[in-house]
């Protein structure tokens, strides 16, 4: 079966989408911890990022450094930090957050609810910032 990820690529599940190419997906987050948390996930699923081809593992890198820059041109932060925690989706992502302080990386922080007029328009403000 598809993991929730792979459903989101094939377009089978919404999401707020931003940007993709043959190998990497990005989207916004629906429970962000802060404004702007995007999600970048290899098209191919594997569930451990670092089993990820070398060739594949390094386009989601490189992908996920280019959507960093686009996310901070849109939202107001000091930097956007990255984690990869890979236990809640059986798919390597790695999760972009914009930060304004050390604490606002804290997966255990109450995740925000966000209007969908205003995860579309974020969504599609980084989507114009983005360079593929």
């Amino acid at each position: 079966m598809a993991s929730l990820f792979s459903r989101i690529i094939l377009g089978e599940i919404p999401c707020y989408k931003i940007a993709e190419n043959d190998d990497c997906f990005a989207f916004l987050d629906v429970k962000p911890l802060m404004k702007g948390h995007v999600l970048v996930v290899p098209k191919m699923e594997i569930d451990y990022i670092f089993d990820l081809p070398e060739r594949e593992y390094n386009e989601l890198m490189d992908f996920t450094r280019r959507m960093s820059k686009s996310l901070k041109e849109v939202i107001p932060c000091i930097k956007i930090g990255m984690a990869v925690i890979g236990l809640e989706v059986p798919h390597a992502h790695v999760h972009l957050v914009p930060l304004k302080k050390i604490n606002d990386l804290n997966f255990s922080n109450h995740r925000l609810e966000i209007e969908d007029a205003e995860m579309q328009e974020i969504a599609r403000k980084i989507s114009e910032k983005f360079i593929s």
